[in-house]
């Protein structure tokens, strides 16, 4: 996974995960785009031996809040929900690397990097 930083650039991401994302995801929930708080990005933040770490990023959208108690609860939500479709992003990872399917990954617990910044760990082995 030596080239996995080569590979899984800023660009690239995005194009796994576009920021029409979020809008399709606040449609889903609330039936307009508009009423979401955050924006979010998947960010690739290393490799540790067999594990690959990404965050997905909510950024606080200008006039609204990124309230604690709205993203503590969203990795059972993102785990499952089919407009994040983590489990397709994962795919898309492992298609890009050459890899086969990962034997597992997981969201981690919602951190605080910042009143507008929160970051959900995505983690996948091989």
């Amino acid at each position: 996974m030596s080239n996995a930083l080569e590979l899984l650039t800023d660009e690239k991401l995005k194009s796994l995960f576009p920021s029409s994302r979020a809008d399709d995801f606040f449609e889903a929930l609330f039936g307009g785009a508009e009423e979401g708080s955050y924006d979010i990005d998947l960010v690739f933040t290393g490799e540790s031996g067999d594990e690959l770490n990404f965050e997905f990023r909510l950024k606080q959208r200008p006039g609204k809040c990124l309230a604690c108690n709205l993203t503590y609860g969203l990795p059972q939500v993102f785990s499952r929900h089919p407009v994040i479709n983590v489990k397709g992003v994962v795919e898309d990872v492992c298609e890009i690397l050459g890899k086969d399917s990962p034997a597992e990954w997981n969201l981690g617990t919602t951190t605080e990097l910042s009143r507008q910044l929160h970051a959900i760990p995505l983690v996948i082995r091989f």
